[in-house]
């Protein structure tokens, strides 16, 4: 199976390579990065005016090369990600939607994020009240090549989820932080390329 991996962060290409090399060695991948995307849209560019089209082309071009699914890893373009699932009659997965499904065997969810415009367009997905936080300065220290900065700020921003059930990680770029969050919480920690991958196979595998 050919599996398109469509990015809008550099920071999710390696979490979401490596859970393909533990979990589903034989999907065949490709990987696209467009991060103007997020940067677009951190200056304030609508999802749906702005960003739709461009999501369409990328998707449409993924197709277009014989891919089998595709899987976005930015979970902040939750409408143009549906857009492109209406639009293709393949598997289109949104980064986070997987992980939501894993969620729903707990009461208490909370939900961390390190990119500020997550914190709008996730929460309504889980379809339930969800505790949220944002893990400030950890995208800008990862991006700076200080990942051990950015674990800890993700892990210290995580404390105040602690009457959570279970802790959803929002990017794909948190996956990293996973066990330092379990540590620094006591809590179930979900991340969303495992869950990702684990959710493809069982469609496509």
């Amino acid at each position: 199976m050919r599996i398109a991996l469509i990015h809008a962060l550099r920071a999710s290409v390696t979490p979401i390579n490596e859970a393909f090399a533990r979990l589903w060695p034989q999907a065949v991948l490709m990987n696209l990065l467009d991060d103007s995307l997020s940067a677009d849209l951190a200056r304030g560019a609508e999802l749906e005016r702005d960003m739709t089209p461009r999501f369409l082309t990328l998707a449409r071009y993924a197709r277009g090369t014989g891919a089998d699914g595709i899987l976005f890893t930015c979970s902040a373009f939750g409408p143009c990600i549906e857009a492109c699932a209406a639009d293709l009659p393949i598997p289109v997965l949104k980064p986070t939607e997987a992980m939501i499904e894993d969620a729903e065997a707990y009461a208490r969810v909370g939900v961390l994020a390190t990119f500020g415009p997550t914190l709008v367009s996730l929460p309504p997905e889980f379809g339930r009240p969800v505790e949220t936080k944002l893990a400030e300065g950890a995208m800008a220290a990862l991006d700076a090549g200080n990942p051990d900065e950015h674990d800890r700020l993700s892990a210290e921003a995580a404390k105040s989820l602690a009457g959570c059930d279970v802790i959803a990680l929002a990017q794909f770029s948190l996956a990293r932080a996973a066990d330092r969050v379990a540590k620094a919480t006591g809590k179930t920690v979900l991340s969303t390329p495992d869950s990702a991958v684990r959710k493809l196979q069982r469609l496509l595998g």
